[in-house]
């Protein structure tokens, strides 16, 4: 992420978290109104000095500033997602958090019903999967090897090759896929 654009959502941010008007945060900053402006705005380059100012003035720590604010939680509630589905509705997909490219990964929730099947394709080279099932028995082919999992149990494999899921059983499988890309 750029820097300016880091600065600029931290300083806003926390000059609203302490309900601070742009002129009052002049004033305890030392730092004009107008340069807050642009600073909250990502349009100037504010130096080390400016930047201690603004800290001191708002008292928290100058990596408060630089650094990229973490995330707040996001729940997703099992009924708002709608899987994707293969095998004639016997292999369900629930996206459950899908691929941004700050985080270089994506999540599923897999439900198989019995005799359920995927063939997936190769996914981008380096990437990887990690599989756990909650519950059933699941197999998992990899190229030429087969993986037979149960409840508890977890598989990692490189997934830049073919590979497939299938319900040798009767009740679901339910599991867990987490898909990995190299950057």
């Amino acid at each position: 992420m750029d820097i300016n654009l880091t600065v600029a959502e931290n300083v806003k941010r926390l000059r609203e978290q302490k309900k601070l008007t742009l002129d009052a945060a002049a004033a305890v900053t030392g730092v004009s109104r107008s340069m807050l402006a642009q600073i909250e705005k990502g349009d100037v380059n504010p130096t080390i000095s400016v930047l201690w100012k603004i800290a001191n003035g708002y008292k928290v720590s100058f990596t408060s500033l630089v650094d990229q604010p973490r995330e707040q939680p996001t729940i997703v509630r099992g009924g708002d997602v709608h899987p994707i589905e293969e095998d004639g509705g016997r292999y369900l997909n629930y996206p459950t958090f899908t691929f941004d490219e700050k985080k270089s990964f994506e999540t599923y929730r897999i439900q198989i019903h019995g005799g359920g099947f995927l063939e997936a394709q190769s996914h981008l080279p380096g990437s990887e999967e990690y599989v756990t099932v909650f519950s059933g028995q699941a197999e998992i082919g990899v190229g030429e090897e087969r993986y037979a999992l149960e409840t508890g149990d977890s598989l990692r494999f490189p997934a830049d090759q073919p590979h497939s899921y299938r319900n040798p059983g009767e009740e679901d499988v339910w599991l867990s896929m987490l898909i990995w890309y190299t950057k």
